[in-house]
């Protein structure tokens, strides 16, 4: 039996990524009757379901299109409702130093019209191995759930695997299940740098789980 890798998960939004839904706000408020500061608070039932998978990405446009009297074609509400993200670049050069180092997968709260939009937008998404996504596992962080999926999905060990999140929640969830955590600030880069180094090393010289020595 393969016994599994030193692996690492990675959140996307605001670890990958910075995003900023009041962009989308103010770009539907200039075509609907609802002005921005109330656009996000009108949708946010239907983002809810939409990142839960409990509606798909066409059936969220077409409501949210209804509810906000919103003007434009199905297509440009689409684009403004995903072009609200922007590359973290240092997280996306370790990223890509880390291919080939170790498996790399994504663990994040997210739709199909975001998840698409990202992979195609960013390339540092081509080093990942695979992922887990709320959406198309009916679960979310910080519960268990995701997490207990991830682990059967990827086959991981979560005494072997750094979690990376900005969340405080969702690194407390992951703790409790055993995972090895970052809590990631983007503002300070250089001591996730640091604190990646130091669990590279320790992942290099600590025995798998019933490895012999």
């Amino acid at each position: 039996m393969t016994l599994p890798r030193p692996s690492i998960l990675c959140d996307i939004g605001n670890v990958l990524v910075h995003f900023d839904f009041s962009v989308a706000a103010q770009r539907l408020a200039a075509q609907s009757d609802v002005p921005a500061d109330r656009i996000l608070r009108l949708l946010d039932e239907a983002k809810e379901e939409l990142e839960s998978g409990k509606i798909t990405g066409d059936a969220f446009i077409t409501r949210s299109i209804k509810e906000s009297g919103f003007r434009g074609s199905r297509e440009e509400f689409h684009h403004l409702w995903c072009d609200i993200f922007s590359a973290n670049d240092p997280m996306h050069r370790t990223i890509e130093r880390l291919r080939g180092e170790r498996p790399l997968y994504l663990l994040s709260n997210t739709s199909d019209l975001h998840k698409d939009y990202l992979f195609a937008t960013f390339p540092v998404f081509e080093n990942f191995d695979g992922g887990i996504y709320s959406y198309s596992a009916r679960a979310a962080k910080p519960d268990e759930e995701i997490f207990r999926h991830t682990i059967a999905e990827l086959g991981l060990d979560p005494a072997q695997t750094l979690f990376i999140d900005d969340l405080a929640a969702n690194i407390a969830t992951a703790q409790r299940l055993g995972f090895v955590t970052a809590h990631y600030d983007a503002t300070n880069h250089q001591d996730f740098e640091e604190f990646l180094a130091d669990w590279m090393l320790r992942s290099e010289i600590t025995p798998a789980p019933g490895a012999e020595g």
